[in-house]
C-alpha cells in the first residue's frame, strides 16, 4: 500500500523535511489589516512579529477551505496513493481537521483524518512518524503517530499573556493566572488543551524554567527549540542544553522561528520546545 501524508502549515515542518518525505502542506490563512495571506506567503514571520505589537486592529487566523484539501487529495490519489493520512492541528483550537474531514467525504474510504492534539511541531513530529513508517502500511502508520503522540511533550514561556486573553480561545489559562497582564505565563499544550502549568517575572526566569524542563525529561526522539522571534534567547537555551546533555538530545534538532498564524495567539518573544522521549 502507498500512503500519501497531508498536513497543515501549522505543523511548522521545515521545506527540507516536506520535499524529502513527500508531505503536502496544506496553508491556513492570516488576516493582517484586512488582507488575507496565506500562511508562508507574502509576509515572513520575522516582519509579522515585528509589526504585531503595533497594530491597531489585531491580526485574525481562518482555517482553509474545503478545496484546498481537495486538490493535494486528489493529486496525491492520482499519483498512485492508495490512502491518504492527514493530519492536523488540535480541534480544540481550530476547525482545520474539520474541514479536512469534510474534504475526506469525497473519497470515502480513501483518507484518515487526524486530530494530533497539538500545535507546530507537536503536529509535525507525528507528521513525520507518519511518513517514516509510510512504507509499511496504514496500521504501522496509524500505530506510529499514536506512539509519538503518548511520547510528546510542548511546552512554553510567553512573554506577555495579553495575546492569549485577546485569543478568547484559553480562558482557562487567563483564569488560572489571575488575569494578570504583567507576568509571563507558562503554558503546556496536551490533548488540544492549553494548560497553565506556571508564571514567572522575567525573560531570564523564562529561560531556566524552560532549561530545567528540558533537562528533566530524560533522553530524547525529537527535540525542536521553538520561539516566536526570540531566536537569540532560544540558542542560548539550547546551548545551554547541550553543554549539559549532549548524549542525550538527537542529532537532528530542528530550529524554528513559529508561524505566524499560531503567533497571532501567542504573541512575540516566546520560547518553548517539543519533545518526542525515547
Amino acid at each position: 500500500m502507498k500512503l500519501g501524508i497531508v498536513t497543515d502549515s501549522t505543523a511548522d515542518l521545515p521545506a527540507y523535511l516536506l520535499e524529502q518525505h513527500e508531505i503536502k502542506v496544506v496553508p491556513t490563512i492570516l488576516v493582517l489589516d484586512g488582507k488575507e495571506y496565506a500562511d508562508g506567503a507574502g509576509i515572513t514571520r520575522e516582519e509579522f512579529y515585528t509589526r504585531l505589537p503595533a497594530l491597531h486592529t489585531p491580526p485574525t487566523t481562518a482555517a482553509p477551505s474545503i478545496g484546498d484539501f481537495l486538490t493535494p487529495y486528489e493529486t496525491l490519489l492520482s499519483n498512485g496513493c492508495d490512502h491518504i493520512l492527514s493530519i492536523h492541528a488540535a480541534s480544540q483550537l481550530t476547525t482545520i481537521v474539520n474541514v479536512a474531514r469534510q474534504a475526506a467525504d469525497e473519497f470515502p474510504s480513501k483518507v484518515t483524518c487526524i486530530d494530533s492534539g497539538s500545535l507546530s511541531l507537536g503536529i509535525g513530529f507525528q507528521v513525520l512518524a507518519a511518513a517514516e513508517a509510510s512504507d509499511l502500511g496504514l496500521d504501522a502508520a496509524l500505530e506510529a503517530i499514536r506512539s509519538a503522540r503518548q511520547r510528546l511533550q510542548v511546552k512554553a514561556a510567553l512573554d506577555t499573556m495579553e495575546y492569549l486573553k485577546r485569543s478568547g480561545r484559553v480562558p482557562g489559562v487567563v483564569a488560572n493566572l489571575g488575569g494578570l497582564l504583567s507576568i509571563k505565563p507558562m503554558i503546556e499544550l496536551r490533548d488540544g488543551e492549553v494548560k497553565a502549568i506556571g508564571a514567572v517575572r522575567t525573560a531570564r526566569q523564562a529561560d531556566e524554567k524552560i532549561l530545567n524542563f528540558l533537562l528533566n525529561l530524560g533522553e530524547m526522539e525529537r527535540l525542536a527549540i521553538m520561539h516566536t522571534n526570540a531566536a537569540d534567547r532560544a540558542k542560548h537555551v539550547l546551548s545551554l542544553l547541550m553543554e549539559q546533555v549532549r548524549k542525550s538530545v538527537p542529532r537532528d534538532i530542528l530550529f524554528v522561528n513559529v508561524t505566524a498564524v499560531i503567533g497571532t495567539h501567542l504573541g512575540p518573544n516566546g520560547i518553548g520546545f517539543a519533545v518526542v522521549k525515547k
